[in-house]
C-alpha cells in the first residue's frame, strides 16, 4: 500500500530528513530522542488564503493491482452484470445455495437433517472476506477446492457442518453451477442482442431510402441503398438470436447424481429406495429453477453442452466481424463513421486521424469468440469414460471467456449503432462517380425507344465511356460520361429524360419496399419502435415478450474505453 497524494506534494521538509521515520531503514524508535524530519512553520492563514490553497489529498492505493496481471476482458471491457457471474463470489455463493438446496430436499426425503442446520445455511449464502480467506488457506492445504469451501460453509453453518455435501460428488457443485452460469450468461446475451437488433432495426428504417453505391468484390455494382444493407446484418443476429435462444432453453440440471452417474451413494442413504432417490434428483431440479434434469450422466454432465452453447456464441463472433469490418471498410471510404468523441485522439502522432477503434475491437475480440469454440470440441471429444480431470482447468478459462467476449462484442456493437454517422453528400458523390457507368443500359433503351438503333447506340457509349474512363483513370478527373452524351447530336432526343434516367433512386430496385417488408414480418419493430397490426399482434422476433422486454426502458450504452 502507498500513499497517493492527488493534487500537491508535501511541502517545506526539512532537507536532511526527506524521509519518514516509520519508513526509514535507519531508524530506531528506541533510541530516537528527536523527530526525523521537521516542519517549517508559517504563520496560520486567514480563511481567505486557505480557500485559495489547493487541497492535499491522500489516497489508500493497493499497488497489487497494479503489480500482477488482469484479463483486459473483465478489467477493462465487459459489463458488471457478465463479470459478475463468473466472480468467485457468485460461483460459492451457488455452490452454497446447491447444499441447501440438496440439504432441504433430503430433509423432505426423511434424511437427519434439521431445521437449524437449514437456517444456518440460508443464512450464510454470500461469502464474507474473511470467509474467503478460510477457504484460501484450506484449499491450500487440503488441495482440493470443494472440500475446502465445505469446511468454510461448516464454520458459519455449524449446525449443518455434518450433512452438507452429504452422498454428492464434486460435480454436483462444480457442474451444476456451471450449468446455472450458462443459462444465465446466455439469457444476458439474449437481452444484450435484442437491444443491438432494434437499434439497428431504427438506423435501417431511417435510411431505407437513402441509396448508397453497393460493392461485390469491393468493386463498384448496382446501387442499394444503406438501410436494405443494415437488414443483411440484423437477418444474420436474428438468426444468432434464434441459436441462441435455442442453446439456453436446452440446457438442463446434471442433478444429484453420484460419483460417476450411478446415484449409488444416495441409494445407500435412502437404504435402496429407488423412488426416494429419483425424487431427491426431481426435488433438487426443481429448486435449482430447472424444468428438468439430464437423464443420464456420467461424474460430470456431458462436455458436448459446452460445445452446443458455444457454438452459437462463435456464430455470434462471425456475425460480429462481419458488421465491424463492414463499417471500417464505410469509415475508409468516408461514408459511415462510427462515434467518435470530441476529445477522442484517433492516433498519437497523427492528430487528424479518426480511427475506427470500436469496429476494430469488434473484429479483435470476434476472433477470440470464434476460436474458443475449438477449445470447446477438444475437452468434449477427450474426455475418457465417466471423467477425467483435464477438462477442468481448460474450462475455467475457456466458459468464462466465451461469456465476458459476445458480452463486450455485443456492447461495444450497440454503442455503435447508438452513435453511427451518415454522410450523403459523400455518399451522393460517390454514386455520382460511378453511375453514368451503370446508367448506359438505361440510355441504349431510351434511345431505342425513340427509334435509334441499339447496335449503333451502343457503338456510341462505348467511344464515349472509354474517353470519360481516360478521364478518370488516367487523368485524375471527374466522371464527365453525361456532359459527353449531352454534347453527342446522336442522343438529342433523349437529352431531356437523362436527369430522370440518372435519378439514383430508379436503381435501387425494391430495396425501400423490402426494408419495411422485413422489418415488419421478421423483426418486428422500426424507427417508431414495436410493429403491431390492426389487433394489436406483432409478428417477427419481438411478438416474443422477452425480447420486447429487453428493449422496454434501455437505455443507451457507455464503453468505459
Amino acid at each position: 500500500m502507498v500513499l497517493s497524494n492527488s493534487n500537491v506534494a508535501l511541502n517545506n521538509l526539512n532537507p536532511n530528513a526527506n524521509i519518514p521515520a516509520h519508513l526509514d531503514p535507519n531508524f530506531n524508535s528506541a533510541t530516537a530522542d528527536t523527530p526525523q524530519f521537521e516542519l517549517d512553520l508559517e504563520p496560520t492563514p486567514t480563511p481567505v488564503q486557505v480557500a485559495k490553497q489547493p487541497r492535499t489529498i491522500y489516497k489508500v492505493v493497493d499497488m497489487e493491482a497494479f503489480q500482477t496481471y488482469q484479463t483486459p476482458l473483465s478489467s477493462r471491457y465487459a459489463s458488471k452484470e457478465m463479470a459478475n457471474f463468473f466472480s468467485p463470489a457468485k460461483r460459492f455463493s451457488t455452490w452454497r445455495q446447491l447444499w441447501l438446496n440438496l440439504a432441504i430436499a433430503e430433509k423432505e426425503l426423511g434424511l437427519p437433517v434439521t431445521n437449524e442446520a437449514i437456517e444456518q445455511m440460508r443464512a450464510n449464502l454470500d461469502l464474507t472476506p474473511e470467509q474467503f480467506e478460510i477457504a484460501a488457506a484450506e484449499e491450500k492445504k487440503r488441495r482440493h477446492d470443494v472440500m475446502a469451501h465445505v469446511h468454510t460453509f461448516g464454520t458459519v453453518a455449524p449446525a449443518a457442518a455434518g450433512i452438507i455435501h452429504l452422498g454428492a460428488t464434486s460435480c454436483y457443485v462444480t457442474d451444476n453451477a456451471d450449468l446455472i452460469f450458462l443459462r444465465s450468461g446466455l439469457t444476458l446475451l439474449i437481452r444484450s442482442l435484442s437491444i443491438l437488433i432494434s437499434r439497428l432495426s431504427v438506423f435501417a428504417d431511417q435510411y431505407k431510402d437513402l441509396p448508397t453505391l453497393g460493392f461485390t468484390h469491393f468493386q463498384p455494382a448496382q446501387l442499394t441503398t444503406v438501410g436494405k444493407r443494415a437488414t443483411l446484418w440484423i437477418q444474420e443476429l436474428l438468426w444468432d438470436l434464434r441459436n441462441i435462444k435455442r442453446a439456453r432453453d436446452d440446457i438442463g440440471f446434471r442433478g444429484v447424481k453420484g460419483t460417476t452417474g450411478t446415484q449409488a451413494s444416495f441409494l445407500a442413504l435412502f437404504d435402496g429406495d429407488h423412488e426416494k432417490v429419483e425424487k431427491l434428483d426431481e426435488l433438487v431440479t426443481k429448486l435449482s429453477g430447472f424444468s428438468y434434469a439430464y437423464p443420464v450422466t456420467s461424474q460430470t454432465y456431458s462436455r458436448k453442452i459446452d460445445v452446443d452453447v458455444l457454438a452459437p456464441l462463435a456464430s455470434l463472433g462471425a456475425t460480429a466481424h462481419k458488421i465491424a469490418t463492414d463499417i471500417r471498410l464505410l469509415a475508409n471510404l468516408k461514408e459511415i463513421e462510427e462515434p467518435f468523441e470530441s476529445t477522442q485522439i484517433g492516433s498519437s502522432a497523427m492528430a487528424y486521424k479518426r480511427n475506427p477503434m470500436r469496429s476494430e475491437r469488434v473484429c479483435s475480440l470476434s476472433r477470440h469468440l470464434m476460436v474458443l469454440h475449438q477449445n470447446a470440441l477438444m475437452t468434449s471429444g477427450t474426455q475418457w469414460f465417466e471423467r477425467t480431470l483435464d477438462d477442468s482447468a481448460n474450462r475455467r478459462i475457456t466458459l468464462p471467456e466465451a461469456f465476458l467476449t459476445a458480452d463486450i462484442v455485443l456492447s461495444t456493437l450497440q454503442n455503435i449503432s447508438e452513435g453511427f454517422v451518415v454522410y450523403p453528400k459523400v455518399i451522393e458523390r460517390r454514386i455520382n462517380e460511378e453511375l453514368p457507368f451503370m446508367a448506359t443500359e438505361n440510355v441504349i433503351m431510351a434511345i431505342v425507344k425513340k427509334g435509334g438503333d441499339r447496335q449503333e447506340a451502343h457503338e456510341h457509349i462505348r467511344v464515349l465511356s472509354h474517353e470519360a474512363a481516360h478521364q478518370v483513370k488516367q487523368l485524375g478527373l471527374s466522371n464527365d460520361l453525361i456532359s459527353r452524351i449531352k454534347a453527342d447530336p446522336y442522343f438529342a432526343p433523349i437529352h431531356g429524360e437523362l436527369d430522370a434516367l440518372l435519378d439514383p433512386k430508379t436503381f435501387v430496385g425494391r430495396a425501400p419496399e423490402q426494408v419495411e417488408k422485413f422489418l415488419r414480418e421478421w423483426v418486428g419493430f422500426d424507427a417508431n419502435g414495436v410493429i403491431a397490426d390492426s389487433n394489436g399482434v406483432v409478428k417477427g422476433v419481438f411478438g416474443d415478450e422477452e425480447i420486447r422486454r429487453a428493449v422496454e426502458g434501455a437505455g443507451k450504452i457507455d464503453l468505459n474505453v
